[in-house]
């Protein structure tokens, strides 16, 4: 498989709104153990990362108190940890159970070696009206419904992640108000026990390639017709090559 490395390491200190954090090693390779968290830290409020900034969290199990979960209900804004603005970067953070929402980007963001320990209704969600975010190394699990929620545009690229125990690991939103063709990207991921990849709206032009990944009871993808109002309706399962294609994927022995 081939394998996005990025390893970016700094011995200054991050000066955040809770105290001062130490920078960790960034590492967005594939891992498929979840990582000890160096302490934990509860926001009162979702803690904003302006545009163009970078937040490291130093390996810390971020989460909100009072907990912000409400199951599968739907949350906003305000429920996330993590509220990221167009351009901006988290990297190495741990995101607990006590919050709806994770983090949520506004605009294109790239999230590096984040994980979620338990995911309640998503883990992050994308909004941005055109672009690339990116989700460098990191993974989820225990997401009875779906990781990566895409309710915006343009195109949401996964490299080096790990899921398990999981409904699905992304979303094309079935049913927003506005809508769009979203395109998805997945490489070297690994995927035990996580439904399927990519549920993806055919009827609205989005598409879907997941390349050079390991899939272990997890199907590849579904696809549906998107709506506006109401419920979405599945349509297909599994890879046509136009709106869904696999490179490269193997179900066993990896």
């Amino acid at each position: 498989m081939h394998t996005q490395v990025l390893l970016l390491t700094s011995l200054s200190l991050a000066q955040t709104a809770f105290g001062v954090v130490a920078r960790a090693a960034t590492n967005t390779n594939l891992q498929t153990t979840f990582p000890k968290a160096t302490k934990t830290s509860s926001l009162p409020a979702v803690k904003t990362i302006g545009a163009g900034q970078t937040f490291d969290g130093g390996m810390i199990q971020w989460d909100r108190n009072p907990s912000t979960c409400n199951d599968q209900a739907e949350g906003g804004d305000a429920d996330a940890v993590f509220l990221l603005e167009s351009g901006a970067t988290l990297s190495n953070a741990i995101i607990g159970p006590n919050n709806g929402e994770g983090v949520h980007c506004l605009g294109p963001c790239t999230l590096n070696n984040v994980w979620w320990t338990d995911v309640c209704e998503d883990a992050a969600t994308f909004k941005q009206q055109s672009g690339i975010s990116y989700v460098n190394g990191g993974g989820a699990r225990k997401a009875s419904d779906k990781v990566l929620q895409h309710n915006g545009a343009g195109t949401v690229h996964v490299r080096n992640f790990y899921v398990e125990d999981a409904g699905k690991v992304y979303r094309s939103c079935g049913n927003c108000g506005t809508q769009y063709a979203r395109n998805s990207i997945f490489e070297n991921v690994r995927v035990v026990d996580g439904g399927v990849v990519a549920g993806i709206n055919g009827n609205l032009g989005d598409t879907t390639t997941i390349k050079n990944s390991c899939l272990i009871d997890t199907k590849i993808c579904d696809r549906f017709k998107g709506v506006t109002k109401g419920e979405p309706s599945k349509t297909a399962s599994g890879p046509d090559g136009t709106q869904c294609a696999a490179l490269a994927v193997q179900t066993k022995g990896c």
